[in-house]
């Protein structure tokens, strides 16, 4: 209860000495006798009104004299000055309610914010000369040892020692499904240890974990408008002055064009105009609208990096996307081996895995996954040929692994073999010969499906694949997700090119990818996707928004979210503007009181609030 009176302590205090200044008035002798009552109608007026006058002037001084602050001091001002002293003080008693009930909204708003910070332990233990110490997080550098108990949250970025483990990464990914690690494989900062003790060996220093970088974007997120929003300020500008001016003209036109004209009547209806015109409700409820659709997203683990995003996502028509680790799962596994021209399986797995040791490409993980750790000889004058494969000397002879492209390129002929799935193709050459070919598959994506499905259904009518690797493969994923068009074989610059040429202004074009090669074309799609579990920190960077749980089907869900947040912010707009025009109608010629004017200005914000509240509700499991 002393919580209750200490965050609401004004609005309190001023109603407060509003019934006692009304007790006096009406319930005893004096309603004739102002100076008995006056004083706590005073008192009532200024602990709520104080504030707003100290921003009224606050405004002036930045150079915008019609501020909406500044609307309600005038017009509360002059209820005083003809004796409406109640509804002067319940003007601005009812506009404090209403900042409680925005900062109330806001606060929900901001709880999945809220919600990733509390995830960011502020101890952890790390293992130094044969002991333990527990430090803080910012104290431990990368490369160090790290412990974390079961149940225990981890406290920076890093690379599994222990054999495997479990954690939770609801809060990063929100997904309630527990994350599988094994050794050597990436856990995130901001995880909870399931049910062992495990070790980890850092990676990302306090600043660089990807909880930081996700509180980083979506703190920033909020700090950029939509258009909506932009021009609704833009109005809000024009807008303030014209109705100052017009309840001026409401108070002294009638003087020249009707009869027994009373000048206290007509600047009382001036004042109604006035508190009626307050853009109080659009001014709060617009901002609360997109920063409920970005906390939605968030809790959903989709990351937006500014409210604009959101209008940008409804609006998209075509959709590129990238084949590995954004639509297939990226975990390639060797399917086949076929040696040619004398060579063994053996043989063969161990020229590719020579060149592929220093790789980070899931092609070379899934080969040097297959000789179960078997030592490899060393490579010299190794090269990469970009989008095609490697070339290295290997025990003095000249070795190429790649696609058909590369082998072409160096005069070698591929010799048949018995591979005819649609899948990658990984050839080997020796000394200007083919020494056979390896067979790499992918898994696509269990909700890759139902992704393309939701794209369609949110009007997303032109969804094309691009990819670097094989046409053969790319088509026959196309085929199985039901795609528009697929293009294989293509280089990084030739995606860009693609998406380039579909760019128009009456159009949005997004694109979603996960690799480093990505990066300058979800920079220049309207609206750039990246998979932020897998993806790259170019990638991530670059992009509008990060879908953190790596699932395709939150793209749909997405558009979803900015649909709804689009329809909540224009109902806003719509039933604000109505309501205020139609009270605005009946306050000059005399039809309403102030008590109507507070309706349509704090009552219709309060409204608006809790209409914008919904996309938290609607989205919150």
């Amino acid at each position: 209860m002393m919580t209750f009176i200490k965050k609401y302590k004004e609005a309190i205090a001023s109603a407060l000495f509003l019934v006692a200044a009304l007790i006096v008035e009406y319930g005893f002798s004096f309603t004739n006798q102002p100076y008995v009552y006056l004083p706590l109608y005073g008192f009532s007026y200024i602990v709520v009104g104080g504030p707003v006058w100290i921003k009224a002037l606050k405004s002036i001084k930045r150079g915008t004299i019609f501020s909406e602050f500044f609307l309600m001091g005038i017009a509360t001002v002059g209820a005083f000055a003809i004796g409406e002293y109640a509804e002067g003080v319940a003007v601005m008693l009812f506009y404090m309610v209403g900042e409680y009930a925005q900062g109330g909204a806001v606060n929900r708003a901001k709880q999945s914010i809220k919600t990733l910070i509390d995830q960011q332990p502020d101890t952890a233990t790390v293992e130094r000369n044969g002991t333990t110490e527990n430090v803080h997080p910012s104290e431990i550098e990368t490369g160090e040892i790290i412990q974390v108990k079961p149940g225990g949250k981890v406290p920076l970025d890093g690379e599994l020692i222990t054999e495997n483990a479990s954690f939770n990464t609801a809060a990063l990914t929100g997904e309630s499904k527990p994350m599988s690690r094994e050794s050597g494989e990436e856990v995130w900062a901001g995880s909870i240890n399931k049910d062992r003790p495990v070790r980890i060996k850092v990676t990302s220093g306090y600043e660089d974990t990807k909880l930081s970088n996700i509180l980083t974007m979506v703190q920033e997120a909020s700090k950029r408008k939509a258009p909506t929003q932009r021009f609704m300020t833009r109005v809000a500008s024009i807008y303030t002055p014209i109705v100052v001016w017009l309840a001026v003209a409401l108070t002294f036109v009638p003087y020249l064009v009707v009869e027994n004209y009373v000048f206290q009547d007509w600047f009382y209806r001036a004042l109604i105009f006035l508190v009626v015109s307050c853009p109080c409700g659009l001014v709060i409820s617009i901002p609360l609208g997109y920063f409920g659709g970005i906390g939605a997203a968030s809790r959903n683990g989709i990351l937006l990096k500014g409210s604009d995003f959101l209008d940008q996502l409804r609006k998209m028509k075509t959709l590129f996307m990238d084949k590995t680790g954004t639509m297939t799962e990226g975990s390639f596994e060797v399917r086949e081996i076929h040696p040619v021209n004398g060579y063994s399986q053996d043989e063969l797995l161990a020229l590719a895995a020579c060149l592929e040791q220093d790789s980070t490409h899931p092609i070379a993980k899934a080969i040097l996954n297959r000789t179960n750790g078997h030592p490899l000889h060393t490579v010299e004058n190794q090269q990469e040929i970009s989008g095609k494969g490697l070339k290295g000397t290997v025990n003095g002879k000249t070795v190429v692994v790649g696609n058909g492209d590369l082998l072409e390129q160096h005069g070698i002929n591929i010799s048949d073999t018995t591979i005819d799935d649609p899948y990658t193709y990984v050839h080997v050459a020796e000394d200007g010969t083919h020494v056979g070919t390896i067979s790499i598959a992918d898994q696509i994506k269990e909700d890759s499906k139902q992704a393309i499905e939701g794209l369609r259904e949110h009007g997303v009518n032109e969804i094309v694949m691009l990819s670097g690797d094989n046409q053969e493969v790319v088509d026959h994923v196309s085929r199985k997700l039901g795609l528009d068009r697929a293009f294989g074989s293509l280089l990084p610059d030739e995606k860009y090119r693609h998406v380039e040429q579909a760019l128009n202004p009456s159009k949005t074009v997004g694109f979603i990818g996960d690799g480093v090669n990505d990066a300058p074309v979800i920079t220049l799609a309207d609206i750039g996707i990246a998979m932020g579990g897998i993806g790259s920190d170019a990638t991530v960077e670059t992009a509008d928004v990060v879908i953190q749980t790596d699932q395709p089907s939150k793209i749909p869900l997405a558009i979803d979210i900015a649909n709804f947040t689009h329809r909540i912010v224009w109902q806003n707009i719509g039933f604000a503007l109505g309501i205020k025009v139609l009270v605005m109608v009946l306050a000059t010629f005399g039809m309403a009181t102030m008590w109507e004017a507070i309706f349509a200005d704090v009552g219709v914000a309060l409204l608006a609030i809790a209409n914008a509240i919904r996309i938290q509700h609607k989205y919150s499991d």
